[in-house]
């Protein structure tokens, strides 16, 4: 297991590291998280939902996604609410308090237990990650995820700090300190993540570090800014809102407040045909070839915030004159005549007029649909995935009017010749670029750049030696 003394240490792309690593060396491994709690989730090929994350470890080790491998996800719907998911299907809202309770956890927990005992029976090792600090003792009764769950796994763990935010020799010593004396003992090494500078500098530290915990730092992990793995958090977005730029397509991602999959622009972010930004900037807005509305887990909250702070009015005016907008799920919902919720499952709004857009309408259902989708494009075999709540007056995998696109599929630009035909109007912008970027080859490239980069500053050695008990 990968802990960590806090969120965002980076546990996530470590696990991903290892599993390519394991894979490499001749192992079977799949990843594990009991419980995880993110807006960017996937479709398995049984048509089920998981975080996005394990999806990516998944694909680092070569193989199918599955539920097992993240029974229990958790989506945000405001600040006190999210949407349970147990074994990929939606089981209802709870409040946090309610949730992190006692009463009602040991069913959840028997879940993703069997859900760990069916993985286990199939790969080896299994790869868990933790989720946000393990000392968080207020917590430890009820926590699925932490030690508990290590506990019932056997797993060995490795505590992730993170250098780059400071305090680490407190958060890992503390961590450490925190736990009981049997999850102590439970913990077999040490790694210290995102180093900025000479690793040099850190020799002295890395000692002190075992002189105090009593536990090896198996490796200093330099910081990186050249490999692009998928991202589980979508923290990072406003760091990535920049204005439209001279040469190339500028294509603007509004940023919605209840944005979700943003990885469906991983893509683009890559192609060197295009300039990519997130913006709710309305100026930057009439500077955009190509406006795409994303996903959103609150589509009706988002539309009227839309309407409310100009957006809106800024997407239709640019579109009249000339800018191509593309809608993708909650986004395609948004571009059509209305967006209706007569049951009120997103809150008191009944009804709100879309941007009038496309000619659909839709009814926000209490179903939600999940599955991976094949369809034809420009003669081409292509693939995504679906995860919404709400029908669509028009069925068709995309519906299409002058300079507007919209589709219910994430991952749609994630095919070439759907990017093809989108950048095709401004070819004259990228004559000198023109070559199609393969997404597949180039993801395979970073998850085998990352392994590289972690098996470099990991004692490897160490690691085979605490998991086959040689510690």
């Amino acid at each position: 297991m990968l802990a960590g003394t806090g969120s965002d240490v980076g546990k996530s792309i470590l696990a991903t590291a290892l599993c390519r690593i394991f894979l490499q060396d001749g192992y079977t491994p799949a990843p594990f998280k009991a419980q995880n709690m993110a807006l960017n989730s996937y479709v398995t090929p049984e048509g089920l939902e998981i975080g996005r994350a394990q999806a990516v470890q998944a694909e680092a080790a070569g193989i199918l996604c599955h539920t097992d491998m993240n029974p229990l996800l958790l989506k945000p719907q405001s600040d006190h609410t999210s949407q349970v998911v147990l074994n990929g299907v939606p089981i209802g809202n709870k409040d946090a308090y309610d949730y992190f309770r006692r009463e009602g956890r040991e069913e959840l927990r028997r879940e993703v237990c069997a859900a760990f005992d069916r993985l286990n029976r199939q790969y080896n090792p299994i790869v868990l990650e933790g989720a946000g600090s393990i000392s968080e003792i207020n917590l430890r009764e009820s926590d699925l995820v932490n030690m508990p769950m290590a506990r019932y796994a056997n797993a060995d763990v490795i505590l992730v700090g993170d250098i780059d935010r400071g305090g680490v020799f407190a958060s890992v010593y503390g961590s450490i300190s925190l736990q009981t004396l049997e999850d102590k003992r439970r913990i077999k090494g040490i790694v210290i993540n995102k180093f900025r500078g000479d690793l040099r500098l850190f020799d002295e530290g890395r000692k002190m570090l075992e002189d105090l915990c009593g536990v090896p730092v198996l490796g200093v992990v330099p910081y990186y800014s050249d490999i692009h793995i998928e991202e589980e958090d979508s923290v990072d977005l406003a760091m990535k809102s920049k204005v439209a730029q001279q040469g190339g397509i500028n294509i603007g991602v509004v940023l919605l407040r209840h944005l979700s999959n943003f990885t469906d622009f991983d893509v683009l972010e890559r192609d060197p045909r295009v300039h990519l930004f997130y913006t709710n900037n309305t100026d930057d807005l009439q500077n955009c070839d190509i406006i795409i509305l994303p996903g959103s887990k609150s589509t009706l909250n988002d539309l009227y915030e839309l309407r409310r702070n100009g957006v809106a009015q800024a997407i239709l005016r640019a579109h009249r004159e000339g800018t191509m907008v593309m809608g993708i799920c909650g986004g395609y919902q948004m571009m059509g005549m209305e967006v209706c919720d007569p049951l009120h499952l997103e809150g008191e709004v009944e009804r709100l007029p879309g941007l009038g857009l496309l000619p659909i309408s839709t009814t926000i259902t209490t179903e939600k649909a999940t599955r991976q989708v094949r369809f034809q494009f420009a003669g081409h075999d292509c693939q995504g995935y679906e995860i919404h709540q709400g029908v669509s007056t028009v069925e068709a995998p995309i519906v299409e009017t002058d300079r507007c696109m919209g589709t219910y599929i994430h991952g749609i630009l994630d095919n070439a010749p759907v990017i093809d035909y989108l950048l095709a109007p401004f070819a004259e912008k990228v004559r000198a670029r023109s070559q199609s970027f393969d997404y597949q080859a180039f993801k395979e490239q970073q998850y085998d750049k990352l392994a590289d980069h972690v098996r470099q500053h990991l004692n490897m050695e160490i690691l085979y030696q605490i998991l086959q008990g040689n510690d």
